[in-house]
């Protein structure tokens, strides 16, 4: 991997309000719809860049956009129904548009959305994407584990014949550091974040929706564990409300921040609506140089991982590849295969 020397820049979590396409009435509505959402992107970003280069003298090259930004959540129906209505096609032109924001402010665009993958023609997959400034795809990452969305572990032996193991753990080796991405709720799994530190990655973009709170949540432990465990930096944007769903307005808004690669909250973003606040300075040279130092500190060079394997290897979470032979499958389905887990990992005596 590319030791080359990487000067100090910003990067941003910028926290946007969700403009939902569920409930809309068609798909040339909801493409509509998404199609506004990425100008509206674009026109704050527009603003944004110059605005935070000539405030903090460094140049911004990185932007992480909030989770499923472009549509919001799925409705109800079948997983075949919203990749008709609403997912992206791999090379579409919701991609192109997004690819041309990075181009044109000169950055790193990470976010997050429904895709459609052919290979896969009755699912979807919920994608975390980094398009770099020269308009091309740099990193595609698919959620891991979901309760509501199929995964590639939904079909593992499958997606591993295609996309083989380095395709679930993509890193990025760019001009600003190795990128990876966290999905969502993802955060709270210490094994993602892990599994794509130990392929190279130095910082983990995080595009999430989450209730905002005042008080310490799991999620907001969570981004300064994974910072601090795997001495990598956590870029993490949250949605700034979902309007038109009927939730209070204010209820998913705040807690974007950007935490370095020893747990500290570098930025944060207040609740309350949309925000550039968090917004802070990556040192990737200071990140490198601290994970050659011997120590107690330096976590990543003291993991037994062989230690690990074998307690990892012979157990059974939840099952691989459960709905590899499914159609029509949907929400309801995981859930009752959930159900159907935590009443076998009882018998085991496991929970």
């Amino acid at each position: 991997m590319a030791q080359d020397a990487i000067g100090p820049y910003l990067a941003l979590a910028l926290q946007v309000p969700t403009h939902p396409v569920a409930g809309l009435a068609d798909r040339q509505q909801v493409r509509s719809r998404i199609s506004a959402n990425i100008a509206s992107i674009g026109v704050a970003l527009a603003a944004s860049a110059p605005h935070l280069a000539e405030g903090n003298g460094l140049p911004l090259r990185l932007v992480v956009l909030p989770e499923y930004v472009l549509t919001g959540a799925p409705g109800g129906g079948s997983f075949a129904d919203w990749r008709r209505l609403a997912c992206l096609e791999m090379n579409g032109p919701e991609y192109e548009a997004l690819a041309a924001i990075a181009s044109r402010g000169g950055f790193f665009l990470a976010g997050n959305a429904y895709e459609a993958d052919p290979h896969f023609p009755d699912l979807y997959f919920q994608c975390s994407f980094v398009l770099g400034p020269d308009g091309e795809m740099a990193l595609r990452y698919r959620r891991l584990i979901s309760l509501y969305s199929p995964s590639p572990y939904d079909v593992w032996e499958r997606y591993l014949d295609i996309y083989g193991l380095e395709g679930v753990y993509p890193v990025a080796d760019t001009g600003i550091g190795r990128i990876a991405a966290v999905a969502s709720e993802e955060i709270l799994y210490p094994e993602i974040a892990r599994c794509h530190v130990l392929r190279g990655a130095e910082i983990l973009v995080h595009s999430t929706s989450e209730m905002g709170s005042p008080r310490p949540t799991a999620k907001e432990l969570a981004r300064q564990a994974r910072a601090a465990e795997n001495l990598a930096y956590v870029v993490s944007a949250n949605t700034a409300g979902v309007p038109g769903t009927g939730l209070p307005a204010r209820s998913s808004t705040g807690m974007s921040k950007i935490v370095d690669f020893e747990g500290r909250i570098l930025a944060s973003a207040p609740p309350g609506g949309a925000s550039i606040a968090a917004h802070g300075v990556i040192d990737v040279a200071g990140l490198r140089e601290h994970r050659h130092r011997s120590g107690l500190a330096n976590t990543l060079s003291r993991l037994p991982l062989q230690a690990f394997a074998a307690s990892y290897g012979q157990l059974t979470g939840r099952a691989a590849g459960e709905l590899a032979l499914s159609t029509g499958a949907s929400r309801s389905q995981l859930q009752e295969l959930q159900a159907a887990t935590i009443a076998r990992l009882a018998r085991e005596g496991l929970v």
